[in-house]
């Protein structure tokens, strides 16, 4: 081999080195600038889904704000409403209870009185003496008397003989039974009304009873039965104003403790809580056995 020839081999030889070390080099940069690109797209990505999440996470905490200010304007605001006027109606229901679980006891024993009082006026009627002329035979005078000193149309009636074992009708019995019957018929008029949630009708015909009947055993009854109606209707003054009438006018009545209690509780609706304190220690401290006045105590908290 000529030495020209082997000095072009190795020049051949030195170009294919070299264009293989260029080659590899080439290759080597361009595999890295592709990783190094492929490692930046990757934190691209993981960079734009962790702001997603987040603005996924904004908006779900905003929706949940929202919903919880929406409860609070609308379902929180009903619901207090709600509770007021429940508790409104707790205590107009449990003052009406106090008083129907009393009047209940209190009704059974007045109208047995009733019937006791009506039972005596008529025994009492029933055995008056009978007035009768002396020396005259009460059946039938003579017809010479009868003439001569009397004239025809104003000789008396004859009298009947009382015979043992035989009552004797004495005028103005059943007119005393008829008033009482109606007296009684007018209250427990007045009461269905009330039972009936028909309170301005109590009120008119309890009024009118106590106008017709003031002095009836049941007369302060049918007085506080017109504060309990106005406290059923939440005119709580009218309620104060009507046992107040009641007391004063009835002052020894066994419904005057009961009437205190509920005027208290007009009080405490009225937001007067310190003056109806004040009438329950009253009612404690003029009554202090009676029913009134434990449920006073009830309330005050103390034993």
């Amino acid at each position: 081999m000529t030495p020209l020839r082997l000095s072009t081999r190795v020049h051949r030889v030195r170009t294919a080195t070299v264009a293989c070390a260029l080659l590899a080099l080439t290759y080597g940069t361009h595999g890295a600038h592709a990783a190094l690109f492929d490692d930046d797209e990757a934190r691209k990505r993981i960079a734009l889904t962790n702001q997603r999440l987040e603005q996924f996470q904004r908006d779900v905490g905003a929706r949940l704000t929202e919903l919880e200010q929406q409860i609070k304007n609308q379902g929180l605001v009903e619901l207090l409403n709600g509770i007021e006027a429940l508790k409104a109606d707790l205590a107009r229901v449990r003052g009406q209870l106090e008083v129907v679980t009393y009047e209940i006891s209190e009704a059974q024993r007045r109208q047995r009185d009733l019937y006791v009082d009506i039972d005596s006026r008529l025994r009492r009627l029933e055995t008056a003496p009978v007035p009768t002329t002396s020396g005259v035979d009460p059946v039938a005078p003579p017809a010479s008397t009868a003439a001569t000193s009397l004239p025809p149309a104003i000789v008396p009636p004859p009298v009947a003989v009382p015979v043992p074992g035989v009552a004797v009708p004495v005028p103005g019995a059943a007119a005393v039974s008829a008033n009482v019957a109606g007296e009684q018929r007018a209250y427990d008029t007045a009461l269905d009304q009330f039972k009936r949630g028909d309170f301005p009708g109590a009120i008119a015909n309890f009024s009118a009873f106590v106008k017709g009947w003031p002095r009836s055993p049941l007369a302060p009854s049918a007085q506080y039965w017109i504060g309990n109606a106005q406290f059923a209707r939440r005119d709580y003054r009218a309620a104060i104003a009507a046992q107040r009438q009641l007391i004063l006018a009835y002052p020894e009545s066994q419904k005057v403790p009961d009437a205190l209690l509920n005027i208290a509780s007009a009080q405490s609706e009225l937001a007067d809580n310190t003056i109806a304190r004040r009438t329950l220690e009253e009612l404690i401290a003029k009554f202090p056995q009676s029913e009134a006045a434990a449920k006073a105590r009830q309330r005050l908290g103390m034993r």
